[in-house]
């Protein structure tokens, strides 16, 4: 069975196990910001459309070991390259080096073109062109001492582009680690959930989709839809129950919430949250955290805080925005479990709680926990 590779955010490699397994992934092993799994090309069409907490789904098409050019060159001349598209499509190549023979990855990127376009032509004459926005098959070369890997990635863009967010907070929240820290939590799909300082609401967006059993990818496009060798009988049968799925559980929404102090933010969120076909089914409200009374009481709670990294807040105004937040989860929130993304572990004493789980995980490039506090009766 073919070999693919599945990237996520840092910490919720776990999370994509389970998801991809549910998906009837075979052999799936964890690695740092990744699973790899076998499986038909039916079950990569799946994990391109249902996959919450994926980044990007990549199929292994070469391995081997190369000490030079040549090396190189050869092992990208072992793929039969005119099983995936015709010289009259397009390619575009995407490379990662380190301790190789190369020293950055401009060189090796171009020997695997030029394998590849020489291929094309001793077979028809012509080759294919490159294109930098939105090729036919985009491919990734990952070089690592003396071992190279060709795959080519099936989404064609990143996956957590679910194509509701256009516009974006200054510190948005990738959806794809929304979605999967969504996942982290014990929310039951039913309950009420809130968002006292939402943003662009990804949060509300993912909790919706995720209760209503939406896949993800429905709505866009993705790369394995240009190439000659997908199976697109397979391929509509699978998008045509997930638009059955949607529609059986539409009525499964619950009661979702969310403020935020910004008034560009709120106007951003009832941007997305219309594009996420959930337009009047969100509640929102502008407002500071400290003031703000939810329509209902809410039993999960899901927030990231800002925490100075992106948005360069002054100290002052970071402690107060999270003072504010504690007095919130305090005054408005008993009974409720919360979820706190942080990435200053000095912010979180002005919530007043003590987390009684921590999740250690990226957002970009910075280090934060996913913090589980039990509000008291």
């Amino acid at each position: 069975m073919p070999r693919y590779y599945v990237a996520c955010t840092l910490g919720l490699e776990a999370v994509l196990a389970t998801e991809l397994r549910a998906l009837g992934a075979a052999e799936v092993e964890l690695r740092r910001g990744a699973c790899t799994f076998a499986g038909e090309p039916a079950v990569a069409y799946r994990a391109c459309l249902w996959l919450r907490s994926a980044i990007r789904v990549q199929e292994e098409l070469a391995r081997g070991r190369v000490a030079d050019r040549d090396d190189l060159y050869a092992l990208a001349g072992t793929v039969d390259w005119s099983r995936s598209i015709t010289h009259l499509q397009t390619l575009a190549i995407d490379g990662s080096v380190r301790d190789s023979f190369a020293n950055d990855t401009r060189y090796p990127v171009l020997v695997v073109k030029d394998a590849i376009c020489d291929q094309f032509r001793a077979a028809t004459g012509k080759r294919p062109d490159v294109a930098r926005e939105r090729p036919d098959l985009p491919l990734k070369l990952v070089l690592q001492g003396q071992e190279a890997i060709l795959y080519r990635e099936l989404g064609g863009e990143p996956l957590h582009k679910r194509g509701y967010r256009e516009l974006q907070h200054k510190s948005p929240l990738n959806e794809a680690t929304a979605a999967g820290l969504l996942l982290l939590t014990d929310w039951d799909r039913r309950s009420p959930v809130c968002d006292p300082m939402c943003g662009s609401a990804t949060f509300l967006v993912e909790a919706a989709w995720l209760a209503t059993d939406r896949a993800p990818g429905l709505g866009r496009s993705f790369a394995f839809e240009r190439w000659r060798d997908a199976d697109l009988d397979a391929w509509r049968a699978i998008y045509d129950e997930a638009e059955a799925r949607a529609a059986a559980a539409a009525d499964r929404l619950p009661r979702l919430c969310g403020n935020d102090r910004h008034p560009g933010a709120i106007a951003i969120a009832q941007q997305a949250i219309a594009a996420a076909g959930l337009g009047g089914k969100v509640q929102l409200t502008q407002g500071c955290a400290r003031d703000y009374a939810p329509p209902f009481p809410p039993a999960l709670v899901v927030c990231n805080p800002p925490y100075g990294e992106r948005l360069q807040a002054e100290p002052q105004a970071l402690a107060d925005s999270w003072r504010a937040l504690g007095h919130f989860l305090h005054e408005r929130c008993a009974g409720a479990s919360a979820y706190v993304l942080c990435g200053n572990p000095e912010l979180t004493r002005h919530l007043g709680l003590r987390a009684s789980q921590k999740f250690p995980v990226r957002n970009g490039p910075i280090e934060c926990r996913w913090l589980r506090y039990e509000i008291a009766n």
